[in-house]
């Protein structure tokens, strides 16, 4: 459904984006990732049409969107981080207007305003002035024009910032309803939030891309390090001391003290190292138990510092 391809654009002498390639395909919840500078939101202007790259292509339903820009645009529906609300119109008349603007066919407009307005739970506020609504409802007025022309393609550029944990939740469920009937670009800084809906992540950093998996995917790369939890009753100092002398294991350390003498370590590994079967049979060797013994996946938020570590202040994105 999206294709980009060795996409470059050029800020004077800053290359924003170097060479990315990425694709999304029918039906999946792409979330889009980085830092400040990455490159992230000049991406996004170009996939919308908004920027023309300095070279590559990317095509939008098939269509290139620099030579067939009003094709690609008609599979497009952007809700861009400041929704392009107009305040002194109800919701109504607001959406109608963005329907005349798409080129939405006068006899259709009732219907799908009315199938959008439901979609988007802005059908009780429909008769209200849009300066007098919530952030929250005004995100989903914004959501609500994205959907206008029933595009293939919605490009959703941070579309909780600056809500409460309520809204949060409710426009999250509506982003997951969505992702059911159109393909989705999320770009997002909270991180359970893409975790949440998205299918696959992709994260930039510097202008190229660092990583691009699902969330579980990118969970099992970084869990190379091998990484443990284990929970274990007896004397802490000195099960610290046996196994650190154990072959394979690089270091341990004391997460968590429990009642019952019972303690939680976590045990990083060498690399490629396999070293579970010679700490249990220490253990039991030993006379202490082991209550939970489980390897540590990285959350997404270690995944994305981890990966974005070396970007730069002040690279313009």
């Amino acid at each position: 459904m999206i294709e980009i391809q060795n996409l470059v654009k050029h800020y004077g002498g800053v290359k924003a984006v170097n060479n990315i390639s990425f694709t999304v395909e029918k039906g999946e919840v792409l979330g889009f990732l980085g830092p400040n500078g990455a490159g992230k939101s000049t991406t996004m202007n170009i996939l919308t049409g908004y920027l023309s790259a300095s070279s590559g292509t990317v095509k939008i339903a098939g269509f290139d969107i620099l030579l067939n820009p009003q094709e690609a645009k008609r599979h497009i529906g952007y809700l861009p981080e400041n929704p392009p609300l107009y305040l002194d119109m109800t919701v109504q008349e607001y959406l109608r207007f963005v329907c005349d603007l798409k080129g939405v066919k006068k006899h259709e407009q009732t219907r799908q305003l009315a199938e959008i307005m439901k979609l988007a739970r802005v059908s009780d506020v429909a008769g209200r002035l849009i300066k007098n609504l919530s952030k929250g409802y005004r995100q989903r007025v914004g959501i609500a024009q994205a959907l206008v022309g029933n595009p293939e393609v919605l490009v959703l550029d941070e579309p909780t910032v600056g809500l409460d944990p309520k809204q949060i939740i409710e426009i999250r469920n509506l982003i997951k309803d969505l992702g059911k009937k159109h393909t989705v670009i999320l770009s997002s800084h909270i991180l359970t939030e893409v975790k949440a809906v998205c299918d696959r992540v992709v994260i930039i950093n510097q202008g190229t891309i660092a990583a691009i998996d699902t969330p579980e995917g990118l969970s099992r790369q970084m869990a190379r390090a091998n990484k443990l939890s284990m929970t274990a009753e007896g004397p802490a100092r000195v099960i610290i001391e046996k196994l650190r002398q154990l072959t394979g294991v690089r270091d341990i350390a004391v997460l968590a003290e429990k009642a019952g003498n019972l303690t939680v370590f976590e045990i990083e590994l060498e690399p490629e190292t396999e070293a579970r079967k010679p700490i249990f049979f220490e253990m039991a060797r030993q006379g202490w138990p082991i209550i939970e013994f489980k390897s540590l996946d990285p959350t997404l938020e270690e995944i994305f510092l981890q990966v974005t570590s070396a970007s730069p202040e002040g690279k313009k994105g």
